[in-house]
């Protein structure tokens, strides 16, 4: 009965947590309402996440503490990765002008973890924890390693036809298709078992051509791959 309470109580406090990481910030009858929970139960559990420093409270208000800012900045998909990427994606935004990122397939999003921004920084910002489209070109170079049946959404029709075209070249691209004035390549990195465990973006101005840009991206997400495979 105690493992039940305890599972119901961390189910409630999550689920103020996901309500207040969707508001950024809200009062306790709009949080209690959103989350699902009783209004003196989402108090309670409010109050305790504030004592954690997992939330704040001002002015009558809540928004997100620095606890989780922490917590959500030690997350990745493989113990190496942020370690292996920070170096070579600094340099590679600096050679090249273009904005580097590196994404991980997260709920069928392609959510980013690491980024260096670049050039196009004021037309596309990009930041960790933002979790971009599918449709992008990281989005697109991670949903074609996974297997259809795995899929959390059903694709189009012509999807397996292109999934076997992104890895067959090992890259992605996106012209302009989902910001204006922007183009962007995507290549996987891979882990110890072959399989890619995230995508190393660059993101630069339609004026510059993507290719030679690839091909150096390639290059730095091979050292970085086989970081990882050590």
């Amino acid at each position: 009965m105690g493992d039940s309470s305890g599972r119901s109580v961390l189910q409630g406090a999550f689920s103020l947590l996901e309500t207040l990481r969707t508001a950024g910030d809200a009062g306790l009858s709009t949080l209690a309402s959103d989350s699902g929970l009783p209004k003196a139960t989402a108090h309670r559990l409010l109050e305790q996440l504030v004592d954690l420093g997992a939330v704040e409270r001002a002015a009558g208000r809540y928004r997100m503490g620095p606890a989780m800012f922490r917590l959500g900045q030690a997350w990745q998909p493989h113990p190496k990765l942020l370690a292996s990427a920070r170096g070579p994606i600094r340099r590679l935004a600096r050679a090249t002008g273009a904005t580097v990122g590196v994404c991980v397939l997260s709920e069928g999003r392609a959510l980013v973890i690491a980024v260096v921004p670049g050039e196009i920084d004021e037309v596309a910002p990009l930041r960790p924890g933002l979790a971009c489209s599918a449709s992008t070109a990281a989005g697109k170079v991670l949903l074609a390693a996974v297997r259809p049946q795995h899929l959390l959404d059903p694709r189009p029709a012509a999807w397996r036809r292109e999934a076997a075209e992104i890895r067959d070249r090992g890259v992605a691209f996106d012209h302009q298709g989902l910001v204006s004035g922007v183009c962007c390549a995507a290549v996987p990195l891979h882990g110890a078992d072959g399989q890619p465990i995230a995508a190393l973006c660059v993101m630069t101005d339609p004026g510059r051509p993507l290719r030679h840009l690839t091909q150096t991206t390639g290059r730095v997400a091979q050292g970085i791959s086989l970081q990882l495979r050590r």
